[in-house]
């Protein structure tokens, strides 16, 4: 009988994978990954409830509990990643960083030294022979969160949900009597709960208020500092009346936020993207058709790779053009239904 830890976050999701797992025969270990309990002003953190949440669903499944404590590493790996990115001037992804270097990576080793053969989590997603793969609910999928875990760690991961879709996993929980059945889905940065990056970001970044310049070079705001903007943004501008502008660009070193009003403004759109710190999971992509997704749940696009120059980002030229492609996000390469991996667009 195989043993496999399942990251147990609180959550609907990875409670009923570690019940599915259990059913299917396996030696089930719940594990609740500390990553944050950090409270910020107005925004308690909730790690208590989601941690008596998870222990509460391993008692009620029968299964060992364990705790650990990842919180520096936490820190390290995601939390400063994602301010050095912010203050660069980038808008980086703290959740795919987190499975990088901590679910995937820490977790894993952790859990393997425990003694566990494989471990499981609550992703929608499917691996098989260190291959990722799209879930059956396309609208859950979360494989472009995970297209930076290595091949090595997939090959010893399950994911008990790529089969099934969201109504049917609240299904099999009402049916497994979880306390988490009916508990909502967690929103915001990943462990940190509800609370938007900007919030998050003013703790640790004062502000910096600048200039916001519409396409003729006048003054129409004030913002309260660049980094906290992301292209394409069209939301917390405050740039009263007329039609909506959107964020088009910003000079770091000037503090200045370029906006507009036309959806239709080349600066809005590429046809080509740049991307360097590239991971492939079975390797450089070659004779394969491939499609790409520059965001999550944004439609796949038809893509070309072109040959990589030395010392150079990678380039990829898009089929459609692509609407407010952000330096710092990742762009996710596809071949049917498989994931191959992607890079940071730059």
């Amino acid at each position: 009988m195989k043993t496999v830890y399942v990251g147990l976050s609180g959550g609907v999701d990875s409670s009923v994978s570690a019940a599915l797992l259990k059913q299917q025969g396996y030696n089930v270990v719940g594990a609740y990954m500390k990553n944050w309990t950090k409270d910020l002003p107005g925004m308690p953190c909730p790690w208590k409830d989601d941690f008596q949440d998870a222990k509460r669903v391993a008692v009620q499944l029968g299964i060992d509990f364990k705790v650990y404590d990842f919180q520096k590493e936490y820190r390290e790996k995601v939390v400063n990643y994602m301010l050095d990115g912010f203050k660069a001037g980038f808008t980086p992804n703290p959740d795919i960083m987190c499975n990088q270097e901590i679910k995937f990576k820490l977790f894993l080793d952790t859990a393997t030294a425990d003694g566990a053969d494989l471990i499981a989590t609550g992703h929608y997603a499917k691996a098989k022979d260190g291959r990722l793969f799209m879930a059956k609910d396309t609208n859950k999928d979360q494989t472009y969160f995970l297209h930076r875990v290595d091949k090595s760690a997939l090959q010893k991961t399950v994911f008990p949900l790529g089969d099934y879709t969201k109504p049917e996993v609240r299904q099999l929980a009402k049916q497994f009597k979880l306390v988490t059945a009916d508990k909502k889905e967690s929103m915001g940065i990943c462990f940190v709960g509800k609370i938007g990056i900007k919030d998050f970001l003013k703790q640790y970044v004062a502000e910096k208020p600048g200039k916001i310049l519409d396409p003729a070079g006048q003054q129409i705001g004030i913002h309260d500092g660049a980094l906290f903007y992301t292209i394409g943004q069209r939301h917390g501008l405050d740039v009263g009346g007329g039609l909506p502008y959107y964020v088009i660009g910003k000079d770091m070193d000037r503090n200045e936020v370029y906006v507009t009003t036309d959806l239709q403004d080349e600066r809005l759109w590429s046809n080509e993207i740049k991307f360097t710190s590239a991971h492939w999971i079975t390797g450089e992509p070659a004779g394969k058709k491939l499609m790409v997704r520059t965001r999550h749940r944004a439609k796949l696009i038809p893509v070309k790779l072109l040959n990589k120059l030395s010392n150079s980002p990678w380039t990829a030229q898009l089929r459609d053009e692509v609407r407010a492609l952000t330096p710092g996000q990742s762009a996710v390469f596809y071949s049917d239904d498989e994931c191959l991996g992607g890079g940071i667009v730059v």
